[in-house]
Protein backbone atom coordinates (compact mmCIF):
# COMPACT_ATOMS: atom_id res chain seq x y z
CA UNK A 1 0.00 0.00 0.00
CA UNK A 2 1.20 3.50 -0.80
CA UNK A 3 -0.09 6.69 0.78
CA UNK A 4 0.48 10.02 -0.97
CA UNK A 5 -0.50 13.44 0.35
CA UNK A 6 -0.42 16.24 -2.19
CA UNK A 7 -0.43 19.64 -0.46
CA UNK A 8 -2.20 22.66 -1.91
CA UNK A 9 -5.51 23.40 -3.57
CA UNK A 10 -6.53 20.46 -5.82
CA UNK A 11 -6.86 21.20 -9.55
CA UNK A 12 -9.26 19.26 -11.75
CA UNK A 13 -8.46 18.25 -15.31
CA UNK A 14 -9.21 21.22 -17.55
CA UNK A 15 -10.75 21.06 -21.00
CA UNK A 16 -8.09 20.35 -23.61
CA UNK A 17 -7.02 23.30 -25.72
CA UNK A 18 -6.38 23.08 -29.44
CA UNK A 19 -3.96 24.79 -31.78
CA UNK A 20 -3.02 24.30 -35.40
CA UNK A 21 0.60 23.68 -36.34
CA UNK A 22 1.49 23.14 -40.01
CA UNK A 23 -2.15 22.42 -40.80
CA UNK A 24 -2.47 19.79 -38.06
CA UNK A 25 -4.59 20.16 -34.96
CA UNK A 26 -2.70 19.65 -31.72
CA UNK A 27 -4.42 19.24 -28.33
CA UNK A 28 -2.72 20.25 -25.10
CA UNK A 29 -3.46 20.70 -21.39
CA UNK A 30 -4.25 24.19 -20.09
CA UNK A 31 -1.31 25.66 -18.14
CA UNK A 32 -3.04 25.29 -14.75
CA UNK A 33 -3.68 21.55 -15.31
CA UNK A 34 -0.18 20.99 -16.71
CA UNK A 35 1.50 22.71 -13.75
CA UNK A 36 -0.61 20.79 -11.23
CA UNK A 37 0.19 17.46 -12.88
CA UNK A 38 3.90 18.24 -12.62
CA UNK A 39 3.46 19.05 -8.92
CA UNK A 40 1.62 15.73 -8.42
CA UNK A 41 4.38 13.83 -10.27
CA UNK A 42 7.09 15.29 -8.04
CA UNK A 43 5.21 14.57 -4.80
CA UNK A 44 4.22 11.05 -5.94
CA UNK A 45 7.75 10.16 -7.02
CA UNK A 46 9.13 11.34 -3.69
CA UNK A 47 6.49 9.33 -1.76
CA UNK A 48 7.24 6.17 -3.76
CA UNK A 49 10.99 6.46 -3.16
CA UNK A 50 10.52 7.15 0.57
CA UNK A 51 8.31 4.05 0.84
CA UNK A 52 10.79 1.95 -1.16
CA UNK A 53 8.02 0.68 -3.42
CA UNK A 54 8.59 -0.50 -6.98
CA UNK A 55 6.41 0.57 -9.89
CA UNK A 56 3.02 -1.17 -9.55
CA UNK A 57 2.34 -3.59 -12.41
CA UNK A 58 -0.88 -5.36 -11.40
CA UNK A 59 -4.51 -4.35 -10.88
CA UNK A 60 -4.96 -1.48 -8.41
CA UNK A 61 -7.47 -0.12 -5.91
CA UNK A 62 -7.24 3.67 -5.53
CA UNK A 63 -8.95 5.80 -2.87
CA UNK A 64 -8.78 9.60 -3.30
CA UNK A 65 -9.96 12.17 -0.78
CA UNK A 66 -10.09 15.70 -2.18
CA UNK A 67 -9.89 18.44 0.47
CA UNK A 68 -10.94 21.76 -1.05
CA UNK A 69 -10.51 25.12 0.65
CA UNK A 70 -13.54 26.29 2.62
CA UNK A 71 -15.10 29.16 0.65
CA UNK A 72 -14.65 32.60 2.19
CA UNK A 73 -18.33 33.34 1.44
CA UNK A 74 -19.40 30.77 4.05
CA UNK A 75 -20.77 32.14 7.29
CA UNK A 76 -19.07 31.14 10.54
CA UNK A 77 -21.54 28.33 11.30
CA UNK A 78 -21.18 27.00 7.72
CA UNK A 79 -17.40 27.00 8.05
CA UNK A 80 -17.67 25.01 11.27
CA UNK A 81 -19.97 22.45 9.65
CA UNK A 82 -17.77 22.25 6.55
CA UNK A 83 -14.63 21.67 8.63
CA UNK A 84 -16.17 18.56 10.25
CA UNK A 85 -17.59 17.16 6.99
CA UNK A 86 -21.25 18.09 7.59
CA UNK A 87 -21.26 20.35 4.51
CA UNK A 88 -19.61 18.82 1.45
CA UNK A 89 -18.68 20.37 -1.92
CA UNK A 90 -21.47 19.76 -4.43
CA UNK A 91 -20.22 22.36 -6.88
CA UNK A 92 -17.90 21.97 -9.84
CA UNK A 93 -15.31 20.67 -10.52
CA UNK A 94 -16.69 17.15 -10.62
CA UNK A 95 -14.98 14.30 -8.77
CA UNK A 96 -14.16 12.53 -12.03
CA UNK A 97 -12.25 15.56 -13.33
CA UNK A 98 -10.08 15.55 -10.20
CA UNK A 99 -9.43 11.82 -10.52
CA UNK A 100 -8.55 12.10 -14.23
CA UNK A 101 -5.93 14.74 -13.51
CA UNK A 102 -4.40 12.79 -10.63
CA UNK A 103 -4.41 9.39 -12.35
CA UNK A 104 -2.84 10.83 -15.52
CA UNK A 105 -0.12 12.55 -13.50
CA UNK A 106 0.95 9.30 -11.81
CA UNK A 107 1.36 7.33 -15.08
CA UNK A 108 4.89 5.93 -15.21
CA UNK A 109 5.62 7.27 -11.71
CA UNK A 110 3.50 5.03 -9.46
CA UNK A 111 2.17 2.51 -11.97
CA UNK A 112 2.79 1.63 -15.58
CA UNK A 113 -0.57 2.99 -16.78
CA UNK A 114 -3.77 4.25 -15.17
CA UNK A 115 -5.68 1.49 -17.00
CA UNK A 116 -4.45 -0.74 -14.12
CA UNK A 117 -6.91 1.01 -11.78
CA UNK A 118 -9.84 -1.39 -11.47
CA UNK A 119 -11.38 0.11 -8.32
CA UNK A 120 -11.60 3.87 -7.79
CA UNK A 121 -13.21 5.85 -5.00
CA UNK A 122 -13.23 9.67 -4.91
CA UNK A 123 -14.62 11.83 -2.09
CA UNK A 124 -14.76 15.62 -1.82
CA UNK A 125 -14.58 17.51 1.47
CA UNK A 126 -13.89 21.06 2.62
CA UNK A 127 -10.85 21.79 4.78
CA UNK A 128 -8.76 24.64 6.13
CA UNK A 129 -5.80 22.61 4.85
CA UNK A 130 -6.46 21.98 1.12
CA UNK A 131 -4.80 18.83 -0.16
CA UNK A 132 -5.39 15.46 -1.81
CA UNK A 133 -4.89 12.17 0.02
CA UNK A 134 -4.38 9.09 -2.14
CA UNK A 135 -4.14 5.45 -1.08
CA UNK A 136 -3.03 2.96 -3.69
CA UNK A 137 -2.93 -0.77 -3.19
CA UNK A 138 -2.26 -3.64 -5.49
CA UNK A 139 -5.05 -6.22 -5.64
CA UNK A 140 -3.62 -9.73 -5.36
Amino acid sequence: MLYIEIPGEPVAQGRPRATTINGRVRLYDPAKSKNYKEHVRLVAQSARHRAGIRLFTGPLRVRMVIHRKIPTRFRKWEKELASVGKIRPTTKPDSDNYSKSLLDAMNGIIYEDDSQVVELSVSKFYSENPRVEIRIEEIA
